[in-house]
């Protein structure tokens, strides 16, 4: 690889100013004639700069910085960008490569403060995953926040990883975050760390703190947190639980999709690791809460409009130790506007909207998406079989699915027939499979 002449030298520093850094890092900035950084750590090496170099302070101008850097090399300036710990790890670096070159850039890395913080509390970290919620306040986390959420990432994390490394911001808070663990029921499977103000005079490290009690403390501005699991991660049946793993009502039971049906419709939707889904009628949550188990980076949306099923939903939603699901409770197609195009749609119960839901889906659905319908009554299957004949270039098919079961009879057993269902299918075409 060619070596620019003259690079942007994007330095790594810490919040122990000069003493941070080796000495050529340190000559750079000397020898500056534009210093580039956050207004904290502009003042930090204030009396680093000589005389007469041009600083720029890029807080809320970050998009700025490209075209600073680039001014200043068609000026043959000599030009460093100040970044915190290491510039590759969830900093600056990775925006200016994209926006300028790699060739342009000169990076010399500093510790993280993750790994200062690790060492603190002796703490390995090379199987640990880092997060940053380093984003825009979105609010306490409440169970079923969407993606959109500054602390979805983290919430995704928590279901899979043992060790977590996170980068705060003062709104998304370590006690924010202790009562995310709460709010999701993991308060007792992690403790946590904080480590406030890294080599600063007023450094403090609280190594070993519970969800419950952290929940209950403030904290300073710059902070990170660390996470380990304590107790074993649970290893769930991902795909074809059984229908008593599911809350019903009782003692008449509510609806559930059965675990012959939904194992079908499940595989009929197509699901990726990253599937959007949309569970339509969502009765006890089966199909849902299962298919947010099969996409892990994805998100399931489900909406029931019966009162009684909806709370079982949520039961059922309490008890499944998934992050990537959001009830509603609502009558489709109402509210739907809000929810992003799908990959895949189930359609459970439509309370007399079918025509209009399966039009409104075949519209919305992304490409190769799939429409999954189950049915148990001829009037709604010639309304959904009609309704897919009248669209222009709609693709279906239909399955009709019918078990039987082995019920005990004396000494022996006897196959006891379910009720037949009708699985119809409809695919939208364009893409890659």
């Amino acid at each position: 690889m060619l070596k620019d002449p003259n690079p942007c030298r994007v330095i790594g520093v810490l919040d122990d100013g000069a003493a941070s850094l080796s000495p050529t890092a340190l000559a750079y900035i000397r020898n500056a004639d534009v210093v580039i950084g956050g207004a904290r750590t502009l003042a930090l090496f204030k009396r680093e700069c000589k005389p007469g170099a041009v600083r720029h302070d890029l807080t809320k101008r970050l998009k700025e910085v490209p075209e600073w850097v680039r001014a200043a090399r068609n000026d043959h300036l000599a030009c460093v960008v100040l970044a915190t710990g290491d510039p590759l790890c969830h900093g600056i670096a990775p925006y200016l490569a994209q926006h300028l070159c790699v060739q342009a850039l000169d990076i010399l890395p500093n510790l993280s403060t993750l790994q200062l913080a690790c060492a603190r509390v002796g703490l390995a970290w090379q199987d640990a995953r880092i997060v940053s919620v380093h984003a825009r306040d979105a609010g306490e986390w409440t169970r079923g926040s969407v993606p959109g959420h500054g602390l979805y990432a983290l919430a995704q994390a928590l279901r899979r990883e043992s060790r977590l490394l996170v980068l705060t911001s003062p709104d998304n808070s370590p006690d924010r975050i202790a009562r995310l663990l709460l709010a999701e029921g993991l308060g007792d499977d992690f403790h946590m760390a904080v480590a406030e103000n890294l080599l600063q005079p007023e450094e403090r490290v609280l190594a070993d703190l519970s969800p419950a009690e952290a929940a209950q403390m403030r904290f300073a501005d710059l902070n990170v947190v660390l996470l380990w699991r304590v107790t074993a991660s649970a290893q769930p049946v991902r795909f074809g639980l059984m229908d008593s793993a599911f809350a019903q009502r009782q003692p008449e039971k509510g609806l559930i999709t059965k675990q012959e049906v939904r194992a079908v419709s499940l595989a009929r939707l197509q699901l990726r690791q990253d599937s959007l889904v949309w569970d339509i009628g969502a009765g006890s949550g089966s199909v849902g809460l299962e298919a947010a188990r099969l996409c892990p980076d994805g998100h399931v949306w489900a909406i029931e409009k019966n009162d009684l099923d909806f709370a079982i939903a949520g039961q059922n939603h309490a008890a499944f130790g998934v992050s990537n699901y959001s009830l509603h409770h609502g009558k489709a197609p109402e509210g739907l506007d809000a929810w992003p195009d799908p990959d895949a749609v189930f359609i459970g119960g439509s309370g007399g909207e079918l025509a209009g839901l399966i039009a409104t889906i075949l519209e919305r659905l992304r490409p190769n998406g799939s429409l999954v319908m189950n049915f148990v009554t001829l009037e709604n299957l010639a309304t959904a079989t009609a309704t897919l004949q009248a669209i222009e270039g709609a693709s279906w098919d239909v399955l009709q699915l019918q078990a039987a079961r082995s019920k005990p009879i004396l000494h022996m057993h006897r196959m006891a027939a379910e009720n037949p269902v009708w699985i119809v299918c409809a695919r939208k075409s364009g893409g890659e499979q």
